[in-house]
């Protein structure tokens, strides 16, 4: 496969309805289609995990409270290639010149999509609920209008956001949940920019179980999805 760029993304959706997509994946795209969450599963023989990602430019005060209490991973905002290469966000690892930057002994991934961590400049700690809702909005109007806007004016980095960078390729390149929750956006006709974090057990400390997950999705309403079905669909 030749790698995807946002343009192909959105062109191969558009025109698509729901009954042109499996019931999962429709449910999935509706939902962020309206601004809501969404529970992706990447796959048990890689992380193992699943992520509740939101459109990042929906996210409020409220969300982020139930990323924290009801994900309790690490809050991200993960952007398009295209996004990132405009507002020259590195791969961190590739800036790191010591053994910790060697991720070869990582068994599911060689290579993290971490870049910088950033709260925007008109937040206090950067912290609070308002405060990382106020950052994650903000990113979502930056990747609306990369090529427009100074990154280094609107954030200041180290911060309590961390950004992650899709592969250029995008699910024909890897299967992260960051490449799984832009190409959801896409296909939504939303801008790639998507914020979530991992759901964690309470009791185990460990990633909450795809069951466990299911449960949850079920008992709010939510669209649970497998990664593999993005993968096959969008």
């Amino acid at each position: 496969m030749s790698p995807t760029t946002d343009a192909d993304a959105a062109e191969a959706t558009d025109g698509a309805g729901a009954e042109d997509l499996p019931g999962d994946v429709a449910a999935a795209v509706a939902a962020f289609r309206r601004g809501g969450p969404v529970l992706v599963h990447d796959a048990a023989d890689r992380e193992g995990e699943t992520d509740l990602v939101y459109p990042a430019d929906a996210v409020t005060p409220a969300d982020i409270a139930r990323l924290r209490n009801d994900g309790g991973g690490l809050l991200f905002v993960a952007f398009s290639d295209e996004v990132a290469t405009a507002f020259e966000l590195p791969y961190l690892h590739e800036e790191l010149d010591h053994p910790a930057a060697d991720f070869e002994d990582v068994g599911y991934d060689a290579r993290p999509s971490f870049s910088l961590t950033v709260n925007h400049r008109e937040t206090f700690t950067g912290i609070t609920d308002e405060d990382r809702a106020r950052t994650v909005t903000e990113l979502a109007a930056a990747a609306a209008d990369p090529d427009g806007t100074d990154f280094a004016a609107e954030f200041r980095a180290p911060g309590h956001v961390h950004l992650l960078r899709a592969a250029p390729g995008l699910l024909d390149e890897r299967h992260g949940h960051t490449e799984l929750g832009v190409a959801l956006a896409l296909a939504a006709g939303r801008e790639p920019a998507v914020a979530g974090c991992e759901m964690l057990d309470d009791e185990t400390g460990g990633a909450r179980s795809p069951t466990d997950a299911r449960a949850y999705a079920e008992r709010h309403d939510l669209p649970y999805v497998e990664g593999h079905r993005l993968v096959e669909h969008l």
